[in-house]
């Protein structure tokens, strides 16, 4: 199992870059439903298949992806999804079983044009090391863009104002309504409210939206775990 340089994580002697121009894997996608989505796939087909599980007790998922991230010009993470066209509104209480995990693992609530690696997106995601942003490609093949969440967790931390205590429990949201997308949070039970600028983004109906992880590893898996999980036309 071959991993491109382009593809390893960055480090205090490697830096992450994205990948060559044209690079795709084809998406692996399972068309069986898995609670309230229709089906799940493994968009650019990272290379260590990822999985998922639905609690029906619990109303969790467990989702488990390798990935060498969502970003750049292709994606490579597990999605779970339903087809969807219109308003929509998606939310859900995120956590990290492994704390050591590595920082820039995504869990994300995202709506694609495609299941294609590099499809039209817009996407909330939350790392495992506390950054939140608002991220988007503005057109098949482009680079991704964002808009970094201005949060602080509340706890007199020093922490940049752009991080998240992780040890918090917390739900987060993404609401689209015409081409509009708005981040939303609740840090502690409070209702959910919006922490960033709006970004424009048209993307036509049908499309995909859904959960998702990547480990931000291209060779090997972690997992989130989200729960509460809502997708609805609204």
């Amino acid at each position: 199992m071959a991993v491109p340089d382009w593809a390893l994580p960055g480090s205090a002697t490697h830096k992450q870059v994205p990948p060559p121009a044209g690079f795709h894997r084809a998406t692996r996608t399972e068309n069986a439903p898995i609670g309230i989505f229709s089906g799940q796939s493994d968009v650019g087909a990272a290379l260590v298949p990822g999985s998922s599980t639905y609690n029906k007790a619990t109303g969790q998922y467990t989702i488990v992806s390798a990935g060498y991230n969502v970003w750049y010009q292709r994606d490579e993470f597990r999605y779970l999804w339903k087809k969807m066209s219109g308003d929509v509104y998606l939310a859900a209480d995120v956590s990290f079983p492994d704390t050591a995990g590595y920082d820039d693992r995504k869990a994300i609530l995202i709506i694609r044009q495609s299941l294609d690696d590099d499809s039209k997106e817009a996407m909330v995601a939350l790392h495992g090391g506390g950054l939140m942003h608002l991220a988007y490609r503005t057109d098949k093949g482009e680079m991704m863009k964002e808009v970094r969440v201005n949060h602080r967790s509340g706890h007199g931390s020093s922490a940049p104002a752009d991080t998240l205590d992780v040890g918090l429990a917390k739900r987060i949201a993404i609401q689209k309504k015409g081409d509009v997308f708005t981040v939303l949070i609740s840090m502690k039970g409070e209702p959910l409210h919006a922490v960033s600028e709006p970004v424009t983004l048209p993307i036509d109906g049908p499309f995909y939206a859904g959960i998702g992880f990547c480990s931000h590893l291209p060779a090997k898996t972690d997992m989130t775990i989200l729960s509460n999980v809502v997708v609805t036309a609204k």
